[in-house]
């Protein structure tokens, strides 16, 4: 449709310039005494034109005659800048593929370049970036070459540069970043951490800065900080739920393990969340720890009640969620507290035995109690029937054994005596 526009208007003006010549007696007339010239008025105006032209073209030639040695400027320093990308390009290309080598002897090309370049004419808008990525470029290769010198050199170069812009900000943030990296790597866990320490804190809190930092407080042995950091890396959803789970369990299982004293493992204690302290593993290992370092007992069953309130609402659910094991560990822990025992949690034990008379665990825990509270003949049906059931914790069976043995030992039976610690002694 344009193009029929254009043929139509084309064709109107032709059709104009054809009525106004064809019909024009105009003449001009130029006096030069003793002469007098005719011209004809579409001569004069098709000369007028055709003048203007050809000036045009000649002043545009004399432009352009006069503008060659700024286009040769500007095309050498164009040639310079291709081969500089080029160079930049042929590092990383090497560096993915393991030709450290290579990969810094093009990063070093393209600073040659740059430095040619800022030197001849005016340096590229992106020279600071580009000066950057090189310089981090070749102390990368130099950290896979083990070239500390070299690379320690250029990591400095690269942050001295001037940032002039956003961009080149993040390329700053990106080499401190690598800095911490290879810190890592070396395994100087503390440099790693100064290094983090150093960016500003949204990008300290970024995923890839977190997953360093965690690294590196895990293998500086601060647990409190790894696990600090593991959080905000499930939150930021940085692993899977469940590897997210068994991460931050193994890292609050060291932080309960570096405790000295029972203040400060209730401190630790304290710091945990609440569903952190929901985990079987972690409150009957902390209960645990707590009665190694001369902790109340009643404070460690405080800590137990909530995982026994989750096994007492459903046993067998319970050990298809965390294991049987940790069942039979949750009983071995409330075990080590009987000797402080109070008639509360005494009642919990024997309304859940007697809710589930088939759970042998159950059976010797509470058969356990009655022993310390010399109840001898309820101690000996429970003993019995926990070892008739079949424990199949090779640890409680054993300690049931024993307690058997303890049993007929008080009222005088050595033959019943001989036969369990007999018995103890195969399990």
């Amino acid at each position: 449709m344009r193009a029929a526009l254009w043929f139509l208007a084309l064709f109107g003006i032709a059709v104009a310039i054809a009525l106004f010549a064809g019909n024009n007696q105009g003449t001009v007339t130029l006096f030069w005494p003793p002469y007098r010239v005719d011209f004809s008025l579409n001569l004069v105006l098709l000369s007028l034109v055709a003048t203007m032209v050809v000036l045009h073209l000649a002043l545009r030639g004399i432009v352009a005659l006069l503008d060659l040695p700024r286009q040769a400027r500007f095309w050498r320093a164009q040639q310079k800048e291709r081969a500089m990308h080029a160079a930049l390009l042929d590092a990383i290309s090497h560096l993915v593929a393991g030709r450290f080598l290579r990969a810094r002897k093009s990063a070093e090309a393209a600073l040659a370049q740059e430095r040619a370049l800022s030197a001849s004419s005016e340096p590229p808008p992106h020279a600071a970036q580009l000066t950057a990525l090189s310089h981090l470029l070749v102390a990368e290769s130099a950290q896979a070459l083990q070239d500390k010198v070299s690379r320690d050199a250029h990591l400095q170069l690269a942050l001295k540069t001037e940032w002039p812009g956003v961009v080149s900000q993040e390329t700053h943030e990106g080499t401190q970043l690598r800095a911490a990296r290879w810190a890592l790597e070396d395994r100087e866990p503390q440099e790693a951490l100064n290094r983090l320490a150093e960016l500003p804190q949204g990008v300290a809190r970024r995923t890839l800065a977190l997953r360093i930092k965690l690294k590196a407080a895990r293998l500086a042995g601060q647990s409190e900080q790894a696990l600090d950091t593991a959080r905000l890396l499930a939150k930021h959803r940085a692993f899977s739920p469940d590897a997210a789970r068994v991460m931050v369990r193994g890292l609050a299982l060291e932080f309960i393990n570096t405790a000295h004293d029972s203040s400060q493992l209730q401190r630790i204690w304290a710091e945990l969340t609440p569903s952190e302290r929901a985990m079987p593993e972690l409150a009957v290992q902390a209960a645990q720890r707590l009665l190694v370092l001369q902790g109340e007992g009643a404070l460690a069953r405080a800590w137990l009640l909530p995982i026994w309130e989750q096994m007492a609402a459903n046993p067998l659910g319970f050990a298809e969620r965390f294991g049987e094991h940790w069942r039979f560990k949750l009983v071995r822990a409330i075990e080590a507290t009987l000797g402080t025992l109070d008639a509360p949690w005494l009642a919990r034990l024997e309304a859940l035995q007697q809710k589930y008379p088939r759970l042998a665990d159950l059976q010797y825990l509470v058969g356990m109690a009655c022993m310390q509270r010399q109840l001898w003949g309820k101690a000996q049906q429970l003993m019995a029937q926990a070892t008739a059931q079949g424990l199949s914790d090779a640890g409680l069976l054993r300690s049931a054994w024993k307690a058997r043995a303890q049993l007929a030992e008080q009222r005088g039976d050595s033959q019943a005596a001989l036969e369990a610690w007999q018995q103890a002694a195969q399990d």
